[in-house]
């Protein structure tokens, strides 16, 4: 098994889109070819665009890009940006008249990061659109990952900086990546070690809280966990599959989230992840749905390890503890 870059896959762009002050930013995937995608949500409250789209049974047989943005469903404007660029390239599906860009959205909550009212909008999702064709994706705190936090069980106070991260690999011709922009109310699990790595603060700033503790401390209803969550992530291969297929390879992935992000899957979680396949490669669900759950566990790891100190809020590479 060989580590390759998110970026080798023939067919995909992957562009970066921020603004930097505001606190928010967004990141398209775009296949011009089109690609077949799939889509499992776990989370409670999520922000999003297109996603019957991505039922087997709705008509559609491929996508043409899939955006995930901050500024939770106010950040859904971005969409629009899209296609507009791909309209401009003739890219879409044709109606005759001219041809409709099919793009699926996600969309995490950085509200409580910076300006509450800078918002990825139309333009910053033609801008990333552009960045795409400049292969400007990096990890880190760009694009949907500016905005992103972790370890907010207790809210913004004690929570730690994240961004998203990619990672990929190659066995024989088939490859699998994954990319994803963590923004999780829970704490960030080292999956090899089975440590916290990043998360809530105490009190001291010195040590983890451990949220999972906290949370089974007291089960007393509490009406307002949503305090700025959602992680979102997508997988990427060059097999071939359909949508049911891709749909049960997302719901497999989701296994990577519950190995690296503990509480996930929360009704203040919008926890979302795309499969999308732009290839040929003949390859067995299970294995690449497996194979896809460790990578998607080594690129939370990327984002994390990748993010950089920002707005108050200090990064893994920062601790001293």
């Amino acid at each position: 098994m060989d580590v390759i870059s998110i970026k080798d896959f023939p067919g995909i762009r992957i562009g970066n889109a921020q603004n930097v002050d505001g606190g928010t930013g967004c990141t398209v995937i775009l296949s011009e070819g089109g690609m077949c995608a799939g889509l499992d949500v776990r989370g409670g409250g999520p922000a999003s665009r297109e996603s019957e789209l991505l039922k087997p049974l709705a008509n559609a047989q491929t996508i043409h890009a899939v955006l995930f943005g901050g500024g939770s469903a106010f950040g859904l404007d971005a969409g629009g940006g899209v296609m507009q660029f791909l309209e401009e390239k003739d890219i879409g599906f044709d109606v005759g008249v001219t041809k409709v860009p099919l793009v699926c959205q996600s969309d995490l909550f950085d509200l409580t990061v910076a300006d509450p009212h800078c918002r990825p909008d139309k333009a910053m999702g033609y801008e990333a659109c552009k960045n795409a064709y400049l292969d400007n994706y990096q990890d880190g705190n760009f694009g949907a990952g500016t905005g992103a936090t972790v370890g907010k069980f207790k809210g913004m106070d004690f929570c730690m900086k994240s961004g998203i991260g990619s990672y990929a690999v190659q066995i024989g011709e088939l490859k699998v990546g994954a990319i994803v922009a963590v923004n999780a109310l829970g704490d960030i699990y080292d999956h090899h070690s089975g440590r916290i790595i990043a998360g809530l603060l105490n009190e001291d700033r010195n040590s983890f809280a451990d949220s999972a503790k906290l949370l089974y401390q007291s089960y007393e209803v509490r009406e307002n966990k949503f305090t700025g969550n959602t992680t979102i992530g997508a997988i990427i291969t060059n097999a071939k599959f359909d949508k049911s297929q891709l749909c049960k390879i997302a719901g497999m992935t989701h296994n990577g989230y519950a190995r690296s992000i503990r509480p996930v899957h929360t009704s203040a979680d919008g926890d979302s992840i795309y499969a999308l396949s732009v290839g040929t490669v003949a390859a067995d669900c299970d294995m690449v749905g497996t194979l896809a759950a460790d990578v998607m566990s080594e690129a939370i790891l990327c984002a994390v390890r990748s993010a950089k100190s920002a707005y108050g809020y200090p990064a893994l590479r920062d601790l001293n503890f």
